[in-house]
């Protein structure tokens, strides 16, 4: 008898928002942008960040709210997400891109539809902390296998409860650091949010900018603002 199939773990997403969020979450966001929130602050971070028009990684992107912006801005984006509910939706609302159902925890950085490698990978929207417990690090490495020599892994996540959708905080900044530092990634830059501004523990937010370790020269280089 062939061995029983182990089940997925469940992400913490999953056990907050229940099956079928995909139409809930994109009515959020409408109603979000109907009422004037400006809805592009992880599209101009990511267009600071790049030389120009790059491949980017959108990885955990949901109804493809970043990923479609990206786009109309030049850039090649493919996006995956485990969530098929969540896709369904970016894939109604915009059929021109790469949309791909894969678990972060899973995700083979050799995978031919990805592509090849990229030189932004991102993670918005609280991905790191409402990943399924325990696949944390296991993301990350193959997260920054996906990336080329000089590629960037680009994360923003609250880190405290209220800039969270469950009620602890699963993840701290030291854990996440430490999950990089072991996929051979180093911190080259950490702010408190997509705007810019310089991390304050208090904020509860961070955007952090790690890099691959080979390239490393002993000295802290800073984005020049563009």
């Amino acid at each position: 008898m062939p061995p029983a199939h182990k089940p997925r773990p469940l992400t913490r997403w999953a056990r907050a928002v229940g099956d079928d969020a995909g139409a809930r979450y994109q009515a959020r966001m409408t109603a979000l942008a109907a009422a004037g929130d400006y809805m592009h602050g992880e599209a101009d971070f990511v267009t600071w960040l790049a030389e120009g028009p790059v491949r980017v990684l959108d990885a955990g992107c949901g109804t493809g709210r970043v990923a479609v912006e990206l786009a109309a801005r030049g850039f090649e984006v493919v996006g995956v997400d485990v969530d098929s509910s969540m896709l369904a939706v970016a894939r109604r609302l915009t059929s021109g891109l790469m949309w791909l159902e894969r678990d972060l925890a899973t995700l083979d950085p050799e995978d031919t539809e990805l592509g090849g490698a990229f030189d932004i990978v991102l993670l918005a929207g609280n991905v790191i902390p409402l990943l399924a417990e325990g696949t944390e690090a296991d993301v990350v490495r193959r997260l920054a296998g996906c990336l080329r020599p000089d590629g960037r892994l680009v994360a923003g996540f609250g880190t405290d409860v209220e800039h969270l959708p469950v009620d602890d905080v699963p993840v701290t900044l030291d854990e996440y650091d430490a999950w990089c530092a072991d996929a051979a990634l180093v911190l080259r830059d950490r702010f408190g949010g997509w705007d810019r501004e310089p991390f304050a523990v208090e904020h509860g937010y961070a955007v952090s900018v790690h890099e691959p370790l080979r390239n490393r020269t002993g000295t802290r280089h800073t984005p020049t603002a563009r």
